[in-house]
């Protein structure tokens, strides 16, 4: 089924009312995962690097392919990064799930053909570990990326999905942690294990996605995500099936969750740190998101150039671009998710000191915000999904979804 961008636009706030919208996540990494296949790509070595930049130059555009409801609707960075460079752009907010993007674009890249696009937004997770190990994405020369050299949280240069960012850099990224209604939980939430607190035997939901709820599985376990083994996923589906079977689990949501939340179907619920910042700012509720002591999960949305770019050059300046203070901080400002970009943070105050009204208190509340700018201690509680082979994908997924079933 297709559904229509405009619809989505009318319909939700960001990228991920988008996914929920859909009955989708960023982190739905494969259940629908494309067969093509290929020949496992070498990393690429410092020459390699070099030898695929040797000579190429400026062309004066870029097209971008991106989610819905990921950049303002006016395209501000955009047009400034046409001002500064001269570089003009064409925006298509046409990734609305991963294993769909990746079966649309694999065939042509393996056949060495255009896909259209210089530049993309890939969730971390299965297809972009397919893009990588199948060798269809560009290594990205850092000679060329200053900004994201100066302005990068340190959390970004080290992420496990791709270390050193050989070939992606993130573009926006969010948490997955616990939301709750101080009102109705009575108490403050600080740990994994109030999920699993018989006090609220029906009014705990968590999300349906295996990755999603995988993760916090280890996080009760006391297990890393990112190291965890075949044998720590089942350690992690017991413990999960436990808080079923207990009936302590109201629903395993995939769309949904924040109507139940507002409604107090539930009390407490795993939850995207975008969804609840937006909530509270746009409907002025007192919901309250945590990061657990055990940990969280941080997702990312990465920007790759694919391998028959037209454009490279062009695409890596718009890489660069987005990591300018101020480029951050308006796309800060649009989407509200956490920005790779810590120094966005004083250019937000600086556009609050200059607005006025209901517009100044928004933008204050960005700047103050955690779920945009966590802090070092944050950061340090903070994991990704596990990084997932192909091999690997079937079997961790049919270890949780079965919890998550009838």
């Amino acid at each position: 089924m297709t559904t229509d961008p405009a619809f989505l636009r009318g319909m939700t706030s960001n990228r991920r009312d988008a996914l929920r919208l859909l009955g989708l996540t960023g982190a739905g990494l494969g259940l629908a995962a494309c067969g093509v296949k290929g020949q496992k790509a070498a990393p690429p070595k410092q020459n390699d690097v070099q030898k695929y930049w040797a000579g190429k130059t400026k062309h004066g555009h870029v097209n971008f392919a991106n989610w819905p409801l990921y950049m303002d609707k006016a395209r501000t960075p955009l047009k400034a990064f046409t001002k500064a460079t001269g570089i003009t752009v064409t925006y298509r907010e046409v990734i609305s799930e991963m294993p769909q993007w990746f079966g649309k674009i694999a065939p042509q890249l393996q056949a060495g053909q255009s896909i259209g696009y210089d530049l993309m937004v890939v969730t971390n997770g299965v297809e972009f570990t397919k893009l990588k190990e199948l060798g269809y994405l560009v290594p990205l020369d850092h000679s060329r990326l200053p900004n994201f050299a100066k302005y990068a949280a340190e959390i970004y240069r080290k992420e496990s999905f791709d270390p050193g960012n050989v070939f992606s850099i993130p573009y926006q990224t969010g948490l997955t942690g616990i939301a709750y209604d101080p009102a109705k939980t009575g108490r403050e939430i600080t740990s994994i294990q109030d999920l699993w607190d018989p006090a609220f035997k029906g009014k705990v939901g968590m999300m349906s996605d295996p990755q999603e709820i995988g993760n916090f599985g280890m996080f009760a376990i006391g297990v890393d995500p990112e190291k965890s083994t075949p044998a720590d996923w089942k350690r992690a589906a017991a413990r999960l099936q436990e808080q079923k079977s207990k009936g302590i689990v109201r629903k395993y949501y995939e769309q949904d969750y924040i109507d139940a939340l507002t409604r107090g179907d539930v009390w407490l619920t795993m939850a995207w740190s975008g969804d609840i910042f937006q909530q509270n700012l746009s409907e002025k509720s007192n919901l309250k998101f945590v990061i657990p002591k055990e940990g969280a999960t941080l997702w990312t949305d990465s920007l790759m150039i694919p391998k028959t770019a037209e454009n490279p050059v062009d695409a890596l300046m718009l890489m660069d671009f987005f990591y300018l203070p101020d480029t951050a901080a308006k796309l800060a400002e649009s989407v509200n998710y956490v920005t790779p970009v810590p120094a966005a943070k004083q250019a937000i105050e600086a556009d609050a000191a200059k607005a006025t009204g209901a517009d100044q208190k928004s933008l204050q509340q960005i700047a103050e915000s955690p779920l945009v700018f966590p802090s070092d201690a944050d950061y340090a509680k903070l994991r990704h999904y596990r990084t997932l082979t192909t091999a690997e994908e079937k079997e961790y997924n049919t270890t949780f979804q079965h919890i998550t079933a009838g």
